[in-house]
């Protein structure tokens, strides 16, 4: 900003803004590659995103040693429960998901929040999807539980929970809490009819479940990114499922992080051109980290 004052043109600095993606692992995020593009597509020159890798146990004392200038961050696993304990304010959807996904520098400190749950909701309506009666969820853990609350807003009625072993007892509780009916089986038992499945297992755990998939399911959501098509993908689209990769989840869910840490609406076009080209860069090359050239989370300015 520009100001004139007794004849003298005087500049007003630009106040450095930054925010971050910090969980571990990290190198394979591509959520620099989504918060830059937004930066670019806003004009916010000003603002930094970058990435760091940092444990559940040390959550605590990165966070307490961040600057004024940092004003957002996003968290993956194994993150995603521990930021609880570093929030100044939860919001309710924070809180009803067990789930962190962002904080967002306040007055009063960091708010707490979860924008998983929108991604959910936004990648499976632009698969057509805007109402289910059931799903299958593949796995039980945080993310597990957003999906939970997105299958609510979709007017779900039953939620199958599909794990090895047992159920976390927190997502069993919230799905019963939330008004679903709940039935707990082990991999590869599915039901009888499938509507919608959401995995939010590693590949390497559903990969056995692909030849058992059963026909007639309408859309399969896997939230595992990076890798291309997971096995369980590929036969959801043999079987003619709609499929919807982790990347459209990502790309829902970064963008509501740009709303909550910049104020501005988030420039989804820009941010879907950007994410394409990384992915296709990192198939041709899947050695290269998507985040090897972004600077360091513990940086100051």
């Amino acid at each position: 900003m520009v100001r004139r004052q007794q004849g003298t043109v005087l500049t007003e600095p630009v106040t450095i803004a930054r925010a971050g993606v910090l969980g571990s692992p990290i190198a394979h995020s591509l959520s620099p590659v989504l918060h830059r593009a937004a930066y670019r597509a806003l004009g916010l020159d000003h603002w930094h995103y970058g990435a760091a890798r940092v444990e559940e146990a040390g959550l605590a004392a990165h966070v307490a040693g961040l600057d004024a200038s940092w004003r957002g961050l996003s968290l993956t696993m194994p993150l995603k429960e521990a930021a609880f304990d570093v929030a100044n304010r939860v919001s309710d959807l924070a809180r009803g998901t067990g789930s962190v996904n962002t904080l967002v520098r306040s007055r009063e400190g960091w708010d707490a929040d979860n924008t998983d749950v929108h991604g959910i909701v936004r990648a499976l309506a632009d698969a057509g999807l805007d109402s289910v009666r059931s799903a299958v969820i593949l796995g039980s853990g945080a993310t597990a539980r957003s999906a939970v609350v997105a299958l609510t807003r979709l007017g779900a009625e039953r939620v199958t929970l599909m794990v090895r072993g047992a159920a976390r007892p927190a997502t069993v509780g919230q799905a019963r809490a939330a008004g679903l009916r709940v039935e707990e089986v082990s991999m590869g038992t599915w039901p009888a009819h499938v509507e919608l499945v959401i995995s939010t297992a590693p590949p390497a755990a559903t990969a056995a479940l692909a030849p058992s998939l059963p026909d007639g399911g309408r859309v399969l959501l896997d939230v595992v990114y990076g890798g291309g098509a997971t096995s369980l993908m590929t036969a959801a689209h043999d079987k003619g499922y709609a499929v919807v990769p982790g990347t459209e989840m990502l790309l829902h869910q970064a963008g509501e992080q740009v709303r909550l840490m910049t104020g501005e609406p988030a420039p989804l076009a820009a941010m879907r051109t950007a994410l394409a080209a990384a992915l296709a860069d990192a198939l041709a090359d899947p050695t290269r980290s998507t985040t090897a050239s972004a600077p360091r989370a513990t940086e100051r300015s």
